[in-house]
């Protein structure tokens, strides 16, 4: 497919070097290196001062720019649900007769596997219960362990997760992928911007893009590999009784990062690919179990009971003007927006690496809506049993939440079997942070190397590496201040990154108008000459 002429001068991957086995963009790779590493060095050298600078930089931008965070956020909601409806939705990624590189079934699996799958585990039980038993705050103000504190819980909890959530990552993918399938532009977040950054998109502007990207994103996945670690420990402690000690958790780390390096080395299809599948397996099973073996009837009722509510509570909790919950509203809604759209660099990238073929509409309608349904079945399993176990005041969880990380073992507690199904969710738990780090690394390597999807072996196993030491390194010198640290320059982070994300959905729809204008003029064109007589 020949390149439209508004990007004829645009190269289709950026100059790299080649050096021990690497291939890379010398700036973006020596700019990303050179700021992780002292960020790194300063949180183990003060970890509670940089704690307390980072919080206050991350309380800073939340306070500040929280209608910012949340209009923005609503918007991409929004365009999505347009995209679906316009008639752009018919272009296809990758041009006319592309096709999937994947099977449905494979492409929905990995979504899950790059995105929120970790934090389904990690926070299904723990959040609609904080919700409930004013951990924290609760939403809307309402008055807590009451039957409309626990509507409350379960929509404000499917609010976080569902459509706005997977919305942030619909546009960075969905960007990604038409400006590199259909563009012929590099694989890279800056390629997004060419309509409004021109030639400068391959200059310093560009550079600055992708380093912010990979920061993000290396700070994301090593701070998450840390705080999975210490849930997989906790839960191996739980059963073993034996406690949660470091050596836990860094030989919890140790497996991730083995079985995460060979799997990088295998490439999507036969490692990233294979490991997703395996996890929604598991997951199904583990769902279907809580499902018959806790409260049936009651989680049947609350499936479609959490739908209607989600829909009742999501004009206001979206709202952000005149929030009577403050505290609530900024400490859990807009925390998750910065948040998510901290981690949309890595998780749109590998979504839309592995969307080439699929429409504009099915991209759209996979990524929003397929994932907010599962989460809405998995929330309404996992949270109802816990919410039932809380007002029933039934184990552990009737006291409300301890420790976040044991949440869903202490629910698993009460029903038949629990060592089997814990064992279950502590392999699920490390499965899935190895397929976000995975992802993660084929992200990283890509960026690092201009915009190419096929990247040497030794790069991907270099950010493999790099994400699991810093993870290592936090958690045995620097503990959760440094962890905290990281996580809210992540945070912070969102910021410019929620700018970038407007400016790349005004682009993306004004590109795909004008690809169905001139697609459409051409084919008319060619009719009107096909039947005028010879």
């Amino acid at each position: 497919m020949s390149r439209p002429a508004h990007h004829a001068n645009a190269p289709e991957k950026l100059p790299t070097r080649q050096s021990l086995g690497l291939d890379v963009h010398p700036v973006v790779f020596v700019l990303s290196v050179g700021l992780i590493v002292p960020l790194v060095i300063l949180s183990l050298w003060a970890p509670e001062s940089a704690e307390t600078v980072m919080l206050s930089l991350r309380g800073w931008v939340l306070s500040r720019f929280d209608g910012f965070f949340v209009v923005s956020v609503n918007l991409f909601v929004l365009f999505c649900l347009v995209l679906i409806a316009l008639p752009v939705g018919r272009i296809r990624l990758g041009g006319v007769g592309c096709k999937p590189d994947f099977s449905r079934l494979s492409w929905f699996a990995m979504l899950f596997a790059a995105g929120m799958g970790i934090g389904l585990m990690f926070f299904s039980v723990a959040e609609p219960l904080a919700h409930y038993t004013n951990w924290f705050g609760t939403p809307l103000n309402v008055q807590p362990r009451t039957p409309m504190a626990a509507d409350l819980a379960m929509s404000a909890t499917l609010f976080h997760w569902g459509l706005h959530a997977w919305a942030i990552y619909a546009v960075m993918g969905m960007s990604l992928a038409y400006f590199s399938f259909n563009r012929g532009l590099p694989f890279l977040i800056r390629s997004t911007l060419f309509p409004f950054l021109g030639r400068y998109t391959w200059r310093w502007p560009g550079d600055l893009v992708d380093v912010l990207g990979v920061v993000a994103t290396v700070f994301g996945i090593a701070t998450s590999l840390a705080f999975g670690a210490q849930q997989a420990a906790g839960g191996i402690g739980f059963l073993s009784g034996f406690g949660q000690g470091f050596a836990i958790q860094i030989a919890v780390i140790a497996v991730i990062g083995l079985i995460a390096a060979i799997s990088v080395m295998l490439g999507v299809r036969r490692g990233v690919r294979v490991l997703s599948n395996f996890n929604m397996a598991l997951a199904g099973i583990l769902a279907l179990f809580v499902l018959l073996a806790g409260p049936t009837a009651h989680l049947a009722r609350e499936f479609f009971n959490a739908i209607w509510l989600y829909g009742r509570d999501i004009v206001p909790l979206s709202n952000w003007i005149g929030r009577e919950d403050g505290s609530w509203y900024e400490g859990w809604t807009v925390f998750y927006w910065a948040w998510w759209i901290s981690w949309s660099p890595f998780v749109g990238m590998f979504i839309a690496r592995i969307s080439r073929g699929r429409t504009v509409r099915e991209f759209v309608i996979a990524v929003l809506l397929v994932p907010t349904l599962v989460s809405i079945a998995w929330m309404s399993i996992f949270g109802g049993t816990a919410l039932f176990q809380a007002q029933e005041n039934i184990g552990a969880l009737s006291g409300g939440v301890g420790q976040v990380e044991l949440a869903m073992f202490q629910m698993l507690q009460q029903l038949p079997w629990a060592g089997l199904t814990s064992i279950c969710a502590v392999v699920l738990v490390i499965t899935f942070f190895i397929t976000s780090a995975d992802s993660g690394s084929l992200v990283l390597s890509s960026i690092s190397a201009g915009g190419q999807l096929k990247t040497p072996v030794p790069q991907r196993l270099l950010w493999v590496t790099l994400s699991v030491l810093i993870a290592v390194v936090m958690l045995t010198l620097g503990g959760n201040e440094s962890l905290t640290a990281l996580q809210a320059g992540a945070i912070s982070a969102g910021l410019p990154l929620t700018l970038i994300l407007v400016l790349m959905g005004i682009a993306l729809l004004l590109d795909l108008l004008r690809w169905r204008r001139d697609h459409t003029d051409a084919t008319s064109k060619h009719k009107n000459t096909t039947s005028m007589p010879s």
